[in-house]
């Protein structure tokens, strides 16, 4: 199940902010990164996964420019769905996001076409900004 929250900007001529789709298992995460993309100027929210599987599908219909995806979910998890995103779709930036120190990430983490990987207990406005200043298109 996702959640739409609003249209996606990459197809208007000059986008007022980066569109943002987040994906975790986890409700209160997703709460938490709402929160963050909220009080970071220059982002918008634009739709939500609990799944990736279901992250896979709302990237190809939203068409977002950020993907904010935790590393372990049941089923799909975030290195394989962040490399069918990716393949799908080069210009997609994708951050996994985990609460596991990067030493304990599976190894495929650094070969699933991901920009970064972030813990999320970094994860603050400061850190997105910083990340899309970064990797960002």
């Amino acid at each position: 199940m996702y959640l739409i929250v609003a249209r996606c900007h990459r197809c208007e001529p000059h986008p007022v902010s980066v569109s943002v789709v987040t994906v975790d298992d986890q409700a209160v995460f997703r709460a938490v990164a709402r929160d963050v993309i909220d009080a970071t100027p220059g982002f918008e929210l634009v739709g939500e996964a609990s799944s990736g599987e279901t992250a896979v599908s709302v990237v190809g219909e939203l068409d977002p420019q950020l993907v904010l995806m935790d590393v372990r979910m049941p089923g799909t998890d975030g290195t394989e769905a962040a490399r069918r995103i990716t393949s799908a779709n080069p210009a997609v930036v994708v951050i996994l996001i985990s609460i596991e120190e990067s030493a304990m990430v599976p190894s495929s983490a650094a070969e699933c076409g991901a920009a970064a990987l972030v813990r999320k207990q970094d994860f603050g406005p400061a850190t997105l900004r910083d990340l899309w200043d970064v990797h960002g298109v």
